[in-house]
């Protein structure tokens, strides 16, 4: 086994002890390397929505009378992270120590039905790091990479902000490919933060027809125009729903992307598309969201997608950063140490008009 100079036993980590209790605690366990492992010093990690919602107690990770629990605690949270290998098993020969690295949010099992035929996203057994006690995620110092981590390299080209952006951009693209979006195609991406705008500049690379960003705040809009948007408007405060109309014969957009987790965003989007349009869906929902469904059946008769995570999208998107086709600039706003780790989450929420907020290491 070896390792860059001596790693510590103990390191700073942000831990997840159950529903509204996460502790930084100073001198947790650093992890050990097993034979088939990766230890990397992490670098950076940013914070996701579904970080939030899960710190807040949101069913969809710690289960309610309808819902299992599916976290783990104790657990790190964090899956947006990247760094540097410290210390490699003896029977790892792909990487050595101080390549740059990341990797896919999940950990594939290798094993079900869905990995065995290369869907290895939805993965049955469904481990992430950042949310079980056995996947420990990125907001520590040290974060070990399990044999089945899907692993890309980070170029050193990519600067701190563009690698922080891999992981939801990934997840941007694989949205966007969801849709099949042609040059013929009027798109629109309903919100503007991280993800949509993630969405908005590699919609921008398939050269659609019209390219429309939705969001209710204005700093965003002008990022979403800046990365490639045709119009980009606030649904409060214009008729999005009429413009788009006029737009389009009367007909409605040919495609409609979800990036807000806003029930009314879902029935927005079902009143602007046309028939037999297509709806892609990529959000955390905080709460269940009610729709008329034969709007999408009976009166539409419109394509349905949902999307998941980032599959085989990190070696395009990273390709792309470092070539400038993928628009970063300035999306990551703020960036805090762990120790500050309780404003850091207030940050993300986006109330002080924040994008991407992220730690560093």
């Amino acid at each position: 086994m070896a390792a860059i100079g001596t790693i510590p036993k103990t390191m700073k980590a942000l831990v997840a002890y159950g529903k509204d209790d996460y502790r930084l605690e100073l001198e947790y366990p650093t992890p050990e390397c097993g034979p088939d492992d990766i230890i990397i010093k992490t670098e950076g990690c940013g914070i996701c929505a579904g970080d939030l919602k899960c710190s807040h107690g949101a069913a969809t990770f710690w289960g309610d009378e309808m819902t299992p629990a599916w976290v783990k605690p104790p657990f790190i949270p964090g899956h947006e992270f990247f760094g540097r290998v410290a210390q490699i098993g003896e029977n790892v020969t792909e990487y050595k120590l101080g390549d740059r690295i990341t990797a896919d949010q999940i950990v594939p099992c290798g094993k079900c039905r869905f990995c065995k035929d290369g869907h290895y996203w939805m993965c049955q057994p469904h481990d992430m790091y950042g949310f079980q006690s056995y996947n420990n995620g990125g907001m520590a110092e040290y974060v070990r990479y399990l044999p089945n981590s899907v692993i890309s390299r980070v170029p050193e080209e990519l600067s701190f902000e563009q690698a922080l952006l891999i992981e939801p951009y990934g997840c941007s693209k694989h949205a966007v490919d969801r849709g099949k979006i042609s040059n013929e195609d009027v798109v629109v991406i309903s919100g503007a933060g991280t993800l949509g705008l993630g969405m908005v500049t590699y919609a921008r690379m398939k050269n659609p027809k019209i390219l429309i960003s939705l969001d209710l705040q204005e700093n965003r809009l002008a990022k979403a125009k800046e990365f490639g948007a045709d119009y980009a408007w606030n649904p409060q405060e214009f008729d999005a729903e009429k413009k788009i109309l006029e737009l389009t014969d009367g007909y409605g957009c040919d495609i409609y992307i979800e990036a807000t987790g806003n029930p009314e965003s879902v029935r927005q989007g079902l009143r602007m598309i046309r028939k037999l349009g297509t709806f892609v869906e990529f959000s955390v929902f905080q709460n269940e969201t009610s729709v008329d469904w034969s709007i999408i059946g009976d009166r539409k008769e419109i394509d349905i997608f949902g999307a998941h995570l980032s599959p085989y999208a990190y070696p395009f998107v990273i390709e792309n950063m470092a070539k400038g086709n993928l628009k970063t600039n300035g999306v990551v706003s703020s960036v805090f140490a762990i120790e500050e780790w309780e404003k850091a989450f207030e940050y993300a929420t986006g109330k002080h008009g924040d994008l991407k907020v992220a730690f560093r290491f």
